[in-house]
């Protein structure tokens, strides 16, 4: 049997991989877990518990909340909010631990469990580890839980005010107002389907147009939200909008379109950012966080802004990482999972979108003139499936095939090979400033990959 935790949590389809029986065993386990390791300090323990609106959350989030509170934790049930929302009331709260049931941008079926550390951090691998033993000790072995019987027992109550609370943090923490600023949001149909609007009409934007804002629990991410871009495009010609948002299921990543509905990817909204808080003498040790995929032209914005980069191994939680060991205050990928650490424990599209709200607002430029802080150069990414791809780093054919692609390229274009980490296959990217040429090389080293690694 594999691991139970992957990158993000406990993922599977609900009522399927991931069902009522495994939710309450986790909670269970997680809840013993942490009192043994002394996260609850001998007092009556807390956790907070929030979902998207899937469908297969409200049966989940019954077993999550039936284990906690069967384990002795007192349960504050705070309903459909944002990761980042369940993250930021684990820590204002004073709670001991949060839990959050979303798969992000997955379809509807899919389902998950994430556990949030004291302060709304994530837990460390080990503790993971720790409770995926213990939950297979008392399930699969013939070990017995400790049950807390009487008073001992937890308790649930709704904690109504989280919403208004999260949003108060929001505006809070922004620069400035965003006053004048025509925005279209779209909620993905998910947890920020309601938090997004009110945030952005509190912060002084006028909110012309949502997409996405009427969750039915069996429409999150359809056709909507960050991985879906076409109808946010389209709405921002038809409105006249200044800034356009597009969030994921669970609010966690944001990407924007412009006024002419051209999209803004989480490159660009970075090294927008990363400007404005260097200005602002808020970029901490003037250096931003992204990943080994990042464009090159963010990598070269950043150079010429004076802006250093450092680069992690593709997945947020590295991202994350690296900025909490070295103490940087803005990082993130692509996809538009932006973190701002000052305000936040991990990614937070709302956040980040009336972040890049404020910019607007302050500078009076539009988003489009504040994206050309970077040159996007084309990209090309084929995935290469049926290879070994474990011999990616010790193959010397294909080392030489990567060379001299390097050498054709030159200073102003990319390759990256890498063996994916969840599917049996090779990515391999390319960019250049020639599109016909990024598809050229990547073409051929996509041969070389099944030539070699075949």
């Amino acid at each position: 049997m594999g691991r139970l935790f992957g990158t993000d949590g406990v993922r599977g389809v609900a009522n399927e991989g991931l069902t009522a029986e495994l939710a309450l065993g986790l909670s269970v386990a997680a809840a013993h877990v942490l009192g043994e390791a002394g996260a609850f300090d001998g007092h009556r323990p807390v956790a907070v518990v929030g979902r998207d609106p899937r469908a297969s959350g409200e049966f989940l989030e019954a077993a999550v909340i039936a284990g906690l509170a069967s384990a002795g934790v007192d349960v504050l049930r705070v309903g459909v909010l944002p990761t980042p929302a369940v993250a930021y009331l684990t820590g204002a709260l004073g709670a001991d631990f949060g839990v959050m049931l979303s798969a992000s941008h997955n379809a509807m079926p899919d389902n998950g469990i994430k556990f949030l550390a004291r302060g709304g951090h994530k837990l460390d691998d080990r503790i993971e580890d720790e409770i995926e033993a213990h939950y297979r000790k008392h399930t699969v072995g013939d070990e017995d839980w400790n049950r807390p019987t009487g008073a001992a027992v937890g308790r649930v109550r709704e904690y109504t005010e989280g919403f208004d609370k999260y949003v108060a943090h929001l505006i809070g923490v922004l620069p400035n107002r965003l006053d004048g600023i025509k925005v279209v949001i779209d909620g993905a149909h998910g947890a920020a389907a309601y938090v997004a609007p009110e945030a952005f009409a509190r912060a002084g934007a006028e909110v012309v147009h949502t997409l996405g804002a009427e969750p039915t629990g069996l429409n999150i991410n359809d056709g909507v939200g960050s991985t879906h871009l076409d109808r946010l495009r389209v709405a921002m010609k038809e409105h006249r909008a200044d800034l356009g948002i597009a969030l994921d299921g669970d609010a966690d990543r944001c990407l924007a379109a412009d006024a002419e509905g051209d999209e803004v990817d989480g490159d660009q909204i970075i090294a927008i950012l990363a400007v404005a808080m260097k200005e602002a003498g808020t970029l901490r040790r003037n250096t931003a966080v992204a990943t080994v995929m990042s464009n090159l032209g963010f990598k070269l914005a950043m150079e010429r802004e004076g802006i250093e980069l450092v680069e992690t191994a593709v997945g947020d939680r590295y991202v994350l990482e690296a900025m909490k060991e070295q103490g940087f205050a803005l990082g993130g990928e692509q996809s538009g999972h932006v973190i701002l650490l000052d305000h936040a424990t991990t990614g937070d599209g709302t956040l980040t979108g009336l972040m890049l709200g404020a910019r607007l607002a302050a500078t009076k430029q539009p988003l489009a003139d504040l994206a050309t802080v970077m040159t996007r150069l084309p990209q090309v990414l084929i995935n290469v499936k049926g290879v070994d791809k474990s011999r990616v780093r010790t193959s010397t054919e294909l080392a030489a095939a990567v060379a001299a692609a390097e050498a054709e390229l030159g200073s102003t274009g990319r390759v990256l090979l890498r063996p994916s980490g969840t599917e049996p296959l090779v990515r391999v990217m390319v960019e250049a400033a020639d599109p016909a040429q990024a598809e050229t090389v990547a073409q051929r080293l996509a041969e070389a990959v099944r030539t070699h690694l075949g």
